[in-house]
C-alpha cells in the first residue's frame, strides 16, 4: 500500500508515522493490498469548502472521501483490487480530515486526539473500499462492524 500524507494544517501536531502505520494495517485487514491513496489534514475553511462544493452542504465535517474512479464523495460501489501484485498501485483515492473538527470531537468524545483521528481514517478508508452508511440500514450496519472490526485490530496494535 502506498500512502501519500499532506499535513496542511497548523492547528494541532500530528503524528504522521502513526497515521501510516494505522492505514497500513487497515488497509491490509480489509485486502487492500497494491493500492495508492493520500490523506490531506486541512483546516476548517478549507474543508467547509470542500464540503460545499462536492456535498452541497455549507458547513464543516470532520473527514470526506473522494474516490478515484467512482464518482466524489462516499461510493457504495465495491472496489476493484487486482487479486495478484502488479507493478502499479491502484488508486484508491483521496481521505480529507479537518484537524479542528477531530480535535472538538476527541474532547467531546472523551477520547485521545489521535484516537479520533484513528477512527476518521477507518472511516475514510471504508468508503474508499466501498463501503457506504448512508445507503441504507444494511450498508450502515455492515459498515459500522467492520468499523468496529479495524478499530479493534488497530488497539491491538498499541
Amino acid at each position: 500500500m502506498v500512502i501519500r500524507i499532506r499535513n496542511r494544517q497548523r492547528s494541532k501536531s500530528l503524528n504522521l508515522r502513526k497515521v501510516r502505520k494505522d492505514l497500513a494495517v487497515a488497509g491490509t485487514v480489509i485486502g487492500l493490498a497494491g493500492v495508492e491513496l493520500s490523506i490531506s489534514f486541512i483546516g476548517s475553511a478549507r474543508m467547509k469548502s470542500l464540503n460545499a462544493r462536492y456535498r452541497g452542504i455549507p458547513k464543516d465535517t470532520d473527514v470526506l472521501s473522494f474516490p478515484m474512479d467512482t464518482g466524489p464523495i462516499h461510493s457504495a460501489s465495491a472496489r476493484p483490487v487486482p487479486s495478484a501484485p502488479c507493478r502499479l498501485p491502484v488508486l484508491l483515492g483521496d481521505i480529507v480530515i479537518s484537524v479542528p473538527r477531530a480535535a472538538r470531537q476527541a474532547k467531546a468524545y472523551g477520547v485521545a486526539f489521535h484516537e479520533e483521528i484513528r477512527r476518521l481514517l477507518v472511516h475514510g478508508l471504508l468508503h474508499l473500499a466501498g463501503y457506504d452508511h448512508e445507503a441504507g440500514k444494511y450498508q450502515k450496519a455492515r459498515m459500522e462492524r467492520k468499523e468496529k472490526e479495524l478499530l479493534n485490530a488497530l488497539a491491538e496494535m498499541d
